[in-house]
């Protein structure tokens, strides 16, 4: 555990990295980089307050629906009409066994589950994410649902072979608004691991 600790400060002092809490000027869920080697990493997170929604259909059916009811909710469609600010990324994660996904934001975190306005829709619940440790992949381009699949596979395989332990996931992460360039995007496959 100590090496462990000694080499992620021993990283962050190296390449002067702190938390990483911004993307083009939105607020994302705090990590701070332990490990890199190209497009991969492993990142710890610290906890955050996340609206999600489940929505059944196709993977990129499902992402459209639940960002709508999302973008609704922080763009003024709560019980107080408050607005909220847009953060990223964009997630999501399918259920097991299904055409089932998880689609969420994660909310500004100025607020917690006291301070939320409450959400019209019964649809939308409110989830306090722990700290975690993902493996992530970086990559840019429009990614469809194949992509998304492959690139999830070949990131699940490399973690066995280097023995990590996958607890959840995969994760899908979308950082950029659709009229952004495809090679201008920030998207990621993740997996949260032991």
């Amino acid at each position: 555990m100590l090496k462990r600790i000694i080499l992620a400060l021993g990283v962050a002092m190296a390449t002067g990295a702190g938390a990483e809490t911004m993307h083009k000027g939105y607020e994302m869920p705090p990590y701070t980089v332990d490990w890199q080697d190209g497009t991969r990493e492993i990142r710890s997170y610290g906890p955050h307050l996340l609206a999600e929604v489940k929505v059944s259909g196709s993977r990129s059916g499902a992402i459209q629906k639940g960002f709508r009811v999302l973008a609704g909710y922080i763009f003024g469609g709560n019980a107080s009409g408050e607005k909220i600010a847009m953060t990223v990324p964009v997630a999501q994660t399918p259920e097991p066994g299904g055409e089932t996904w998880i689609v969420s934001f994660m909310m500004p975190a100025r607020y917690t589950t006291d301070t939320l306005p409450a959400p019209r829709s019964e649809a939308i619940r409110f989830v306090k994410a722990g700290p975690s440790r993902q493996l992530v992949e970086r990559f840019s381009g429009i990614p469809g649902t194949d992509t998304l699949a492959d690139r999830a596979e070949a990131l699940r395989a490399w973690a066995k072979q280097q023995g990590y332990e996958i607890l959840a996931g995969p994760h899908y992460y979308f950082y950029d608004a659709p009229m952004t360039l495809p090679w201008k995007r920030r998207n990621e496959v993740a997996f949260t691991i032991r």
